[in-house]
């Protein structure tokens, strides 16, 4: 670039590759200022140093400040004063990261249940299968439970206990019941929500590992109502394999009114476990 003493906005603007409108908003926050205004026509001058600023002002951008923490940083400062604000800002983009972690494995897990709930469906998959449960923690929290699955599913009193503690869940809704028996029998009354923490909480004395087991597990395909039909199912196919399942039972909402108000394309999960006898 030709050396001058001064150089136009549009002249900054084609050399540092900046619109003249951010220029202009630089000037208002006080950041890169005009060296001088002509009285005549408000064209605005800048020189050498301040030119050479803006990509200051860009690297700083880059890193993650906003404008107004920049205004004692692009011109210099002491070395208490940068260290000060470098760590806070570190501070800050670790934050930010967790956050943005926390929400890539929040989608990552709620996109490929849609994508199992599709095979499910795609396959019409409905047999009775064995497979064995990896253990993970869960939070969870008891509630009562009268067959209204909307309200079981979208707890309103587990999602305000999940924000209070600062926590942030991922995966499905699983709800455990103490009986499956009770369950198909329709009399069951308290049910424990279950939902995979990203962090638990510290001092939750709510957390429980499920898994380890090995569980007889059927798809249930459309509205909740008749879910239960699943595990008569699960019976019969334990006393034909010869298997002996256990009292408890999971079920696993794949997809469920998170997702869709559409019944026909719910997908849920029975287990329950089981051994051999």
């Amino acid at each position: 670039m030709e050396e001058k003493k001064l150089y136009s906005i549009g002249e900054v603007s084609k050399s540092c590759n900046i619109s003249t409108k951010a220029l202009r908003f630089y000037d208002k926050m006080g950041i890169i200022s005009p060296d001088v205004i002509c009285k005549e026509n408000s064209y605005r001058y800048y020189n050498k140093e301040s030119l050479l600023t803006v990509p200051i002002v860009k690297y700083y951008k880059q890193m993650g400040f906003k404008l107004e923490e920049m205004q004692g940083l692009v011109e210099g400062n002491t070395y208490f004063y940068l260290e000060h604000n470098f760590r806070n800002k570190i501070d800050q983009l670790r934050l930010q990261e967790q956050q943005i972690h926390n929400s890539y494995i929040a989608v990552k897990d709620w996109y490929e249940l849609i994508q199992e709930a599709k095979m499910v469906l795609q396959n019409d998959v409905h047999d009775v299968s064995v497979k064995y449960m990896q253990p993970t923690t869960y939070c969870g929290m008891d509630q009562d439970f009268d067959y209204q699955y909307m309200e079981s599913i979208i707890n309103l009193e587990w999602t305000s206990h999940l924000e209070k503690a600062n926590n942030e869940i991922t995966g499905p809704v699983i709800l455990k019941f103490d009986s499956f028996e009770e369950k198909m029998a329709g009399r069951c009354k308290r049910t424990r929500i279950m939902q995979e923490a990203i962090y638990p909480c510290k001092g939750c004395k709510n957390r429980q590992v499920f898994g380890g087991v090995m569980v007889a597990s059927v798809y249930h395909i459309g509205k909740l109502e008749n879910i239960d039909e699943e595990y008569e199912k699960i019976l019969n196919w334990a006393a034909k394999k010869g298997y002996k399942c256990g009292k408890e039972s999971y079920e696993r909402y794949v997809v469920d009114y998170w997702t869709t108000r559409n019944l026909d394309e719910f997908v849920t999960e029975i287990m329950v476990p089981v051994n051999r006898e």
